[in-house]
């Protein structure tokens, strides 16, 4: 529990150290310190509430009622200001309004929606000139080298070659960041920064990290370090892209 407690601590890291980035130059582009914030699949908050809790007006829109409201407890046990609304990303121009938004956070969403193409469409909507949307998906990539490295061998070669059903794998839609870029490129916004996170993480025996107590921040600089170079970054679990309008 210790090992993954401090793998999930280095993929928020450095998820917030970009977004944090993106968030200061566009505040200080547009002049107004708070931005308006949507986080579209937000769940429980855990990104929204602490741009919640910094001053920024932060929308979590997701489907499901529960999450949304252990999200709106979170930010008030952090004494911030969340809105939260019931809602679809294929819907969001709808539900927010367009052109209403300056960071979109879609993390984990489109793997699972109908239609990915529709969904960025919907996020492209409501972007302001020069907003930002910020993309995470899992990576096909990384999904056939665990499956090569645990020996299913067949479930690999179907998965490089965009067969997953044949081999009997369901679960959520994979992604190659050529993949990726071409959805949000299609979408009308010009891809930016693209990071891998969970390079290391899921390869590395728990019993390394629960064994050396500087072990978490070690691995977590070198995550930082490797996380843009394109020969580590594309075997990442995890692909992290930023689309700007």
């Amino acid at each position: 529990m210790a090992a993954d407690f401090r793998r999930d601590g280095v993929r928020f890291s450095l998820v917030w150290d970009v977004l944090s980035d993106a968030v200061s130059a566009r505040a200080a582009e547009a002049g107004r310190p708070a931005l308006d914030i949507v986080d579209v699949g937000g769940g429980t908050g855990g990104l929204a509430v602490p741009f919640a809790a910094l001053g920024h007006n932060v929308t979590v829109v997701d489907p499901s009622p529960d999450a949304l409201a252990a999200a709106q407890r979170r930010a008030a046990e952090a004494g911030a200001r969340l809105t939260a609304v019931q809602g679809e990303a294929a819907s969001l121009d709808s539900v927010v309004g367009p052109k209403s938004a300056d960071l979109v956070i879609c993390h984990n969403v489109l793997e699972y929606v109908d239609s990915p193409a529709d969904a960025m469409t919907a996020i492209t909507a409501v972007l302001r000139p020069a907003a930002t949307v910020s993309v995470l998906a899992a990576n096909t990539v990384a999904a056939v080298l665990h499956r090569a490295l645990a020996g299913r061998f067949t479930e690999a070669r179907q998965l490089l070659g965009g067969q997953p059903a044949a081999a009997g794998i369901t679960g959520p839609r994979r992604f190659t960041l050529p993949e990726l870029t071409a959805l949000v490129e299609a979408a009308g916004l010009r891809a930016g920064q693209a990071h891998g996170l969970r390079i290391f993480s899921g390869l590395v025996p728990g019993a390394l990290l629960d064994a050396d107590a500087g072990g978490a921040e070690a691995l977590r600089a070198l995550e930082a370090a490797a996380a843009a170079a394109p020969p580590l970054r594309d075997i990442a679990a995890q692909l992290h892209l930023l689309g700007h309008r």
